[in-house]
């Protein structure tokens, strides 16, 4: 088992998470924490998995990043047959991630296969994925299969890794160890027994009936805090004589508001309710103002660090441009209209 200390050692600098990093990930069996016991995961409650997102993104961001992207797939577990999530996941390295988009094609055979074609972006763990999920338009004959709103029909599938050729094009500025990759697929055949529909489920959970939307701003947002943790961590050591206690005791209590607000969806959900749309809207608006405020005073923080801050070799610096780079995802990002550009 490695420390903290230790991790953040290994993935100082680095631009793939290493060897060592990811054996103690196996051996810890973090990537199984939404897989159902029955499939040998551990079954984390959402509160209990939403502490350790927090506690893995504030060791490091990539770190973080890759497990709360990868983990997450292997929820998937949950919307695949059980017969085949069995067989899938009594490998204890079993790594699913892959990208949310629509980058292809599946075209519908007449022994229940498809024939899979297409490139995806920001597959993030690539390197380190036994399969990748992706999600592609289905077609038959070369022409959309429409379903009876008058959309066409999506599906998600699971593809062995020795399928896809993945294009290390990851350029940003953070979560370079992330491993956050495009890849091909190139007329590859797949059983539809290894594809899945996003809101069906073979098991009977909690779990399962967290609404999607509120499941990605909460895990999403534990990752941010616990960034946020690291960095003002980080801040201190350059600058022992500025008082940063305010901004950790408002980590604090955010990742606290988070944990209950995950408390009280499985209470609702437990008491067989629905989480109706205007809590989730409340939710996501709460995590959307939580975000520019953290981001400012991340900011306003860095901007009092001095050159040493600035040096691309350290510590802070690499935490800074990892927080920068997780908050361009665009889920909680403001719409244009509503923000004002003048000073």
């Amino acid at each position: 088992m490695l420390s903290t200390k230790a991790i953040r050692q290994e993935l100082q600098g680095a631009s793939v998470i290493s060897d060592k990093v990811i054996e103690h990930i196996h051996e810890e069996g973090l990537l199984k924490i939404w897989v159902p016991q029955k499939y040998g995961g551990l079954g984390y409650r959402f509160e209990e998995g939403l502490k350790a997102l927090f506690g893995w993104a504030e060791t490091d961001g990539s770190f973080g990043w890759m497990l709360t992207l990868c983990a997450g797939a292997n929820y998937f577990s949950r919307n695949i047959k059980p017969e085949v999530a069995q067989l899938l996941f009594t490998h204890s390295e079993t790594c699913f991630g892959g990208s949310g988009m629509i980058g292809g094609i599946a075209e519908k055979q007449i022994d229940d296969t498809y024939l899979i074609n297409g490139s995806w972006n920001f597959a993030t763990g690539a390197p380190h994925l036994t399969h990748f999920t992706l999600n592609a338009k289905i077609t038959d004959n070369g022409k959309p299969i429409i379903d009876e709103d008058g959309n066409e029909v999506i599906r998600s599938f699971i593809i062995k890794k020795e399928h896809a050729k993945i294009i290390p094009n990851w350029k940003s500025m953070g979560m370079k160890a992330s491993g956050t990759y495009s890849f091909t697929i190139e007329n590859v055949l797949i059983s539809e027994d290894y594809s899945f529909v996003y809101d069906t489920f073979f098991t009977k959970d909690i779990l399962d009936s967290i609404p999607f939307r509120v499941f990605a701003d909460l895990t999403l947002l534990v990752n941010y805090l616990g960034i946020a943790s690291h960095f003002i961590e980080e801040a201190e050591y350059i600058r022992p004589d500025i008082h940063f206690k305010s901004f950790a005791e408002s980590v604090e209590k955010h990742l606290e508001k988070v944990l209950n607000i995950a408390r009280e969806v499985e209470n609702i959900l437990g008491d067989h309710k629905e989480i109706s749309n205007d809590q989730q809207h409340e939710i996501h608006q709460y995590g959307v103002e939580l975000v520019q405020k953290l981001s400012h005073q991340i900011l306003t923080v860095y901007t009092q660090l001095g050159i040493r801050a600035t040096d691309t070799n350290s510590t802070v610096y690499q935490v800074f441009c990892d927080y920068f780079t997780a908050a361009m995802h665009s889920n909680f990002r403001s719409s244009t209209a509503d923000l004002d550009f003048s000073f």
